[in-house]
């Protein structure tokens, strides 16, 4: 089987986000937010793994563009996180990294199926 980076980078940062999320409820008894980004995060690769069985290219570019504008909102409840306190800079900076590479993925992969469908 091929690997996927996508799809592998996705699943370790949706584990990431599930444990923030735990990390939350926990010490910080943050409920609203914690939802929140559990389920933006962890859509992110549900979406990319969706996508590799698209009926078509077009499927396929739709599905990882809901993907990335998950990625979009998770990345606004890491700031948020991060600008409220309820994480410290290093971890929320490291979740934001791992968002953003994402991202740049997401896009560099839309943007490679688009030219290949023209």
């Amino acid at each position: 089987m091929r690997e996927n980076i996508l799809i592998d980078k996705s699943i370790d940062f949706a584990a990431r986000i599930i444990k923030l999320q735990q990390y939350l409820l926990k010490t910080k008894k943050e409920t609203v937010i914690s939802k929140q980004i559990v389920r933006s995060g962890t859509s992110i690769g549900a979406n990319i793994h969706e996508a590799n069985y698209g009926q078509s290219k077009a499927d396929f570019v739709a599905k990882l563009h809901i993907a990335l504008k998950e990625t979009a909102e998770t990345e606004y409840w890491l700031k948020l996180l991060l600008a409220s306190e309820y994480l410290s800079a290093e971890m929320g900076e490291s979740l934001l990294k791992d968002c953003q590479e994402l991202k740049k993925l997401l896009i560099a992969s839309i943007n490679t199926a688009k030219k290949t469908t023209n």
